[in-house]
């Protein structure tokens, strides 16, 4: 039976059928309106002569006297009418009055309340089959592969639609290649690898190559996270894996994208309780899947991790996934291609220069350049523009990289000054340094979580540093330190951030990079990994207590010599440092052309030191 498109259960149709009759036998009006009298008066009538008729129905006597009034008594029921009146009456006084007695029938709903019980019964035994025969089938899907399935016509991407991973591209191109005409490598003797682990940071279109690699062969794809795989039921992942694979084997060939392998992927025996167990198994079917293929079949695996540390030796081996290829950030010339790619189609003014954009946005992903491009786009939107300018675009890459401007927060002038200063001494240190990377930009326009910004823009991106650069990155970083000193006679929070990546640096310089000539080239420590987390947490040291006392005057002569680099490029240049700061309160932003002006113009004479300033501070 449906409802509204609705199926409702036998057993509630029953249910609500015994109450609306249960219902209608005991609240039923009574369609008999005769006077109801005792027995007593029956008897009574019958002694006197008065009653002409008596019709008994089980226990209800209904009476007709002589002056043909009519009224209803009760007696016990299977008592006979007769025994109750001789005892009383006459024989003559009984013999005068017609008696007749009926058998009364059972009503159609007597039938139905006494059988209710057992048809409810009935109904729940058959309701309760019905649920575990359906049951059955929900246990059986419980244990079923939930991938999601593109088809070969279905486009899901191209190579095309991916910028700035040439050498990726180039190393999955034998895939597309094996998937399109793989007897040409069978001929040969070949055998394509059966699995390939993209590895990279997250957001450097792991996801976006695989499906372009389904898209460039014209194959089957399917797509499944690792953390689909796993359930609190043990032996659920690797029954859904054995789904899987044997649907794909059905289809092939076709591409299998495993996603966040590192959640099903991690090293076995280094979890606890149940749910490892669990994990495990399903390794262990993934694991036995992939090497057991056929040669001729034509499935491949991709699966996508940001931590190929923590992934199991046994599906790293030759067999499996024996091929990685690294999706990196892109450097530059790979950053004009994407914000070429996510631009297109959409309203550009002249004056926008991809290229000048692709070099501020160093260490972007391809998902920063497309929420980049993305905001840029909003921002026109909201101002009514028809396109998207250079403007939007600069306001679009300070919003990605520190967050929207905070434009309720209020400033005392004090802490104003103070920015000004803090961001002009980086600026100052960054400018005066000697072949050190551009000054590019100083803000003191809140944004997030800073007050304000200094910007360098390197000429070129280098993947190493040296440790001259590293020490001169140092003395940038204590320019606001040692510029709040220097104008107000003491230093404030401000510097905190500054300070800690500082300090993070000359520990890794130390103990990391060996760029300490006491301390030696060696490293120092050995980091630990959280099980569950994947992240370190803690750092195991395999060095000794005097060792660790040099390792901290190190770090200190390191900071203390950067800091007095600082400091002297302050002192030296209070004049310049009082320019920029007293420009960055006027204007708030300074760059390009106006800053590089600024900066090689003559600061004029040396201001005296500000008393008033240093009282109020």
């Amino acid at each position: 039976m449906t409802f509204r498109g609705k199926r409702i259960p036998l057993v509630y149709l029953l249910i609500l059928v015994a109450v609306a009759i249960l219902a209608f036998t005991v609240f039923r009006p009574s369609s008999d309106d005769k006077e109801r009298k005792d027995l007593s008066a029956v008897i009574t009538d019958v002694q006197t002569g008065q009653v002409e008729r008596i019709v008994v129905s089980g226990s209800t006597v209904d009476v007709t006297k002589k002056d043909q009034t009519e009224y209803t008594s009760r007696m016990e029921p299977d008592t006979s009418i007769y025994m109750v009146l001789s005892r009383s009456a006459t024989p003559e006084q009984v013999g005068a009055v017609a008696i007749e007695v009926k058998a009364k029938g059972t009503p159609i709903w007597g039938y139905i309340v006494y059988l209710l019980p057992i048809l409810i019964l009935v109904g729940l035994l058959i309701f309760f089959m019905r649920r575990m025969q359906g049951g059955g089938s929900q246990i059986s899907a419980f244990g079923k592969s939930k991938a999601r399935r593109w088809t070969g016509e279905q486009s899901t991407g191209r190579f095309d639609d991916v910028a700035g991973l040439e050498e990726s591209k180039t190393e999955l191109e034998e895939v597309v290649e094996f998937l399109r005409t793989p007897e040409k490598f069978v001929a040969m003797g070949a055998k394509i690898p059966r699995g390939v682990l993209l590895v990279g940071p997250p957001g450097t279109g792991k996801t976006l190559m695989a499906r372009a690699v389904a898209g460039e062969a014209g194959v089957p794809f399917f797509s499944i996270s690792g953390s689909e795989f796993v359930e609190m039921f043990v032996g659920v992942g690797a029954s859904r894996v054995r789904d899987l694979f044997t649907e794909a084997k059905r289809v092939a060939p076709c591409i299998i994208f495993i996603d966040e392998i590192d959640a099903v992927g991690r090293q076995r025996g280094a979890g606890l309780g149940n749910s490892n167990d669990e994990r495990e198994q399903t390794l262990n079917q993934i694991l036995v899947e992939m090497d057991g293929f056929d040669t001729n079949t034509n499935v491949m695996i991709i699966a996508a991790t940001n931590r190929p540390d923590i992934l199991d030796p046994a599906l790293l081996r030759p067999g499996r996934f024996d091929r990685q290829v690294l999706i990196d950030a892109p450097d530059s010339k790979g950053r004009m291609a994407i914000l070429d790619v996510h631009t297109r189609g959409k309203p550009l003014e002249k004056d926008v220069s991809l290229e000048s954009i692709a070099k501020r946005t160093p260490g972007f992903s391809g998902a920063d350049l497309a929420n980049l491009v993305n905001e840029a786009a909003i921002m026109a939107a909201r101002l009514d523009k028809k396109s998207i300018g250079l403007a939007q675009f600069e306001e679009a890459v300070d919003r990605v990289m520190l967050g929207p401007e905070r434009k309720s927060r209020v400033r005392s002038v004090q802490e104003n000054r103070m920015v000004a200063f803090h961001e002009s001494g980086h600026a100052l240190v960054a400018y005066m340094l000697k072949e050190f990377d551009p000054l590019f930009k100083i803000s003191i326009v809140s944004r997030g979580m800073t007050g304000g910004y200094t910007a360098v823009l390197p000429d070129e991106e280098l993947s190493l540093n040296t440790r001259s650069y590293l020490e001169k990155r140092l003395a940038m970083m204590f320019g606001g330190h040692s510029a709040e000193v220097e104008i107000f006679g003491e230093m404030s929070t401000g510097a905190s951030d500054d300070i800690t990546r500082a300090t993070r640096i000359a520990r890794a310089m130390v103990t990391r990079f060996g760029m300490s000539e006491r301390m030696g080239p060696r490293t120092f420590g050995r980091s630990g990994e959280a099980v569950f987390l994947g992240r370190q947490v803690s750092e195991q040291r395999d060095y000794s207590e005097k060792i660790a006392s040099e390792i901290d005057d190190e770090v200190r002569r390191i900071i203390e010599t950067a800091h007095e680099q600082a400091r002297t490029i302050i002192r030296d240049n209070r004049a310049k440092l009082t320019q920029l700061a007293t420009t960055l309160l006027d204007v708030e932003v300074l760059e390009g052309d106006a800053l590089r002006e600024l900066m090689a113009s003559d600061a004029g004479a040396i201001p005296p030191p500000d008393k008033s300033a240093e009282q109020t501070a």
